[in-house]
């Protein structure tokens, strides 16, 4: 990933959660059922201050869409979503990976 791709996903948090995102880590995750791959990526972990949820921490990856567009996918650290692994399992449920 790039790191204007990083920026992006930076500025992305922010606008979604509010606040002043800082990157942390990249996390490779690959979620599989049986043989078949769900989702292979990798997870942008970023710690946030001032945030309007009062969440410390989100989790942000890039997704395709069906145009051919990037788009951003961001969820915020929860009791239910504490890892980027739980992160990407919790998109997926949602239907949006």
């Amino acid at each position: 990933m790039s790191a204007a791709s990083g920026d992006a996903l930076r500025s992305v948090v922010e606008s979604n959660h509010g606040g002043r995102a800082t990157f942390v880590q990249l996390v490779p995750v690959r979620e599989m059922s049986g043989a078949q791959t769900l989702w292979d990526g990798v997870v942008h972990v970023f710690d946030l201050k001032g945030s309007d949820s009062g969440a410390f921490r989100a989790y942000a990856w890039p997704r395709g869409s069906a145009d051919g567009e990037q788009e951003f996918f961001t969820i915020l650290h929860s009791t239910l979503v504490f890892s980027p692994v739980l992160a990407v399992r919790a998109a997926i449920i949602a239907g949006a990976c």
